[in-house]
């Protein structure tokens, strides 16, 4: 039986993650840095990855064949306000580059042979010149977020190539489940459409309507994060759907899932517009040929799915 460990594994792609090792018999670990609200599908332990020696002493007592490092510093616009931009940023490099060095380096000491998986993203890109992404498009991150997310890809390539360690990256595309937090706009647009059907009067805001989206379903993509874990050298891949969908469309999708016309329920505030911004549409053909990962569903079933999913987790007050 091989031993999995997934760090961060409290987030919606921790959560799938787990379910889906476990259904393939892995013994699966998790660390997590707060107390889940649900339960969890695996035994999680509570690990300050901060803290260098800690994170080496549970490394040797886990002895883990994988590692999923999926910790992340998710702020929605509203929270990032509260806080100075150097906060932002602290708290963004502590999690996605600080705690994987600690790991990384606990690695290099005492488990060498295992394999890591580093959760990158494609806010990597910032604003990209090329329709397309891919592995060779330039990395030019233009957030705290896309800065910090680049900062621990670049780490995890120089462990590689300077260590041996076998630390690949999947630099991931927007994914959607119904286990996303209610700030994610998926969400918002999911639990809008089911207060719409319960409240005729409800109306949803949201921001541009017209900004384009490389959507994909979450649980796709922690099997290509799984099959990139299983080849013989460690890489980084883009993992996308390479399909372009506007809000309105997700809107036109989730409302029409339960026989609502969106037009009568959703409009749009100013306040909410971000920068029109290029964008981003991922090239995931390197991971299809390495692997044979391919989406499972495409987007009207994905947005389907969310609403038949989320109804169960929606707060309708």
């Amino acid at each position: 039986m091989r031993n999995a460990l997934i760090i961060g594994a409290g987030g919606q792609d921790g959560r799938l993650l787990a379910r889906f090792l476990l259904n393939r018999d892995y013994a699966v670990r998790g660390w997590i840095r707060t107390e889940s609200a649900v339960p969890m599908p695996c035994e999680c332990a509570f690990v300050d990855i901060l803290e260098p020696a800690l994170v080496e002493a549970e490394l040797r007592k886990s002895a883990p064949d994988e590692i999923y490092y999926l910790a992340a510093f998710h702020h929605a616009t509203e929270d990032v306000i509260a806080l100075s931009a150097a906060e932002v940023l602290r708290r963004s490099f502590d999690v996605h580059v600080l705690g994987l060095l600690n790991v990384l380096q606990a690695m290099e000491e005492c488990c060498p042979r295992a394999r890591l998986f580093y959760a990158a993203s494609s806010h990597v890109f910032g604003i990209p010149e090329s329709e397309w992404q891919n592995e060779e498009t330039p990395i030019n991150p233009n957030s705290a977020y896309g800065i910090s997310k680049a900062a621990g890809l670049q780490c995890c390539r120089l462990y590689r190539r300077e260590k041996g360690v076998f630390a690949a990256t999947g630099i991931l595309f927007n994914h959607e489940s119904s286990l996303r937090k209610p700030s994610f706009l998926s969400q918002k647009i999911v639990r809008g459409a089911w207060r719409a059907q319960r409240d005729p009067a409800y109306k949803l805001m949201l921001g541009n309507l017209d900004a384009r989206v490389d959507w994909g379903y979450a649980p796709d993509y922690v099997d290509a994060m799984f099959r990139i874990l299983q080849l013989p050298k460690a890489n980084d891949f883009v993992v996308a759907s390479g399909d372009l969908h506007t809000v309105r469309e997700f809107a036109h999708a989730a409302f029409a899932a339960l026989g609502l016309d969106w037009r009568q329920h959703v409009e749009t505030d100013s306040r909410l517009l971000n920068k029109i911004s290029h964008p981003l549409r991922g090239d995931s053909g390197k991971l299809r040929a390495a692997t044979g990962w391919a989406p499972t569903i495409g987007f009207a079933e994905m947005v389907e799915r969310l609403v038949y999913e989320g109804e169960r987790c929606c707060e309708i007050h």
